[in-house]
């Protein structure tokens, strides 16, 4: 079990989301950085699926009120285990009575942390996933206790060595789409533009979307309610680029200009307010 001493900005349980939901309106969700996530669960030898704590923003302290091994992917906030540094991407053993802490940021936004064995929570839809309005709650809270399954797995972590991740993932301002359904209703001056602008990621950016600062002028009609994405890009009638991500809901209205890759959510879902990015089409 782990006891919650400090939540941070944004703390949720993740899994791979809910898939064949839509049709009743409910949003995928899932972890932001799948890629990520699921590393975590490998390096454990967990269940692809299995849940994990994503950490937005860093800036939480942990207790471990049991022994366990854990794994800490995605984002650098300098994890430490009683203060001392602790590797990312590696299994490292824990103690009773543990605390980890996130502190400075190093790079990226996302951490996730993963127990072997996996997050107990409560399943709804055939997932863990936080989102509000389905689960109970949407992120943690201060005391709250994270149950998790019991593993015999447990050895020593000096045993394992450390599983390097190229910084490009984190670093790289170029994000992968291909054409989305109504690109082609936009004139070639503005097909241009938008793939020759860096766009800013605006403060407007969440689970639910990010929105891009730079503008797109265009005259495009809205069109019928139609099927949207993760990763999905929606041009608005006041030129805004909205990415919608993980939480986004399930239909829109505005034109889908692009979509983005699998890897290119992944990698966007680790940036924040002021980076740029640059759309490279597939």
């Amino acid at each position: 079990m782990i006891k919650i001493i400090s939540p941070g900005i944004l703390t949720s349980i993740q899994d791979l989301g809910r898939v064949g939901h839509a049709h009743f309106g409910i949003p995928t969700s899932g972890a932001m950085d799948k890629q990520s996530h699921q590393l975590a669960n490998a390096i454990l030898n967990n269940e692809k699926n299995a849940a994990t704590l994503e950490i937005t923003y860093g800036n939480v302290k942990f207790e471990f009120l049991q022994a366990c091994e854990i794994c800490i992917t995605g984002a650098n906030f300098s994890p430490e285990i009683n203060g001392n540094t602790i590797a990312l991407n590696k299994r490292v053993a824990v103690n009773r009575g543990a605390v980890f802490t996130l502190g400075k940021r190093v790079y990226g936004l996302r951490t996730y942390l993963a127990i072997q064995g996996g997050i107990n929570s409560e399943t709804i839809f055939g997932s863990r996933s936080f989102y509000e309005g389905i689960t109970t709650k949407s992120n943690i809270k201060k005391g709250d206790i994270i149950e998790v399954f019991n593993s015999n797995k447990r050895t020593s972590s000096n045993n394992y060595s450390r599983f390097k991740v190229d910084l490009e993932y984190f670093i790289s301002s170029v994000i992968e789409c291909y054409q989305g359904p109504e690109f082609d209703l936009l004139t070639d001056e503005q097909q241009k533009k938008l793939l020759n602008t860096q766009f800013t990621i605006s403060p407007k950016n969440s689970r639910m979307g990010y929105m891009l600062t730079e503008k797109i002028e265009n005259q495009l009609p809205s069109i019928l309610s139609s099927g949207v994405l993760p990763g999905t890009v929606q041009l608005t009638p006041s030129g805004e680029l909205i990415v919608l991500m993980r939480d986004c809901q399930v239909t829109g209205g505005y034109p889908r200009v692009l979509q983005l890759t699998e890897s290119a959510i992944n990698r966007l879902a680790q940036k924040t307010t002021g980076e740029k990015v640059i759309i490279n089409l597939i």
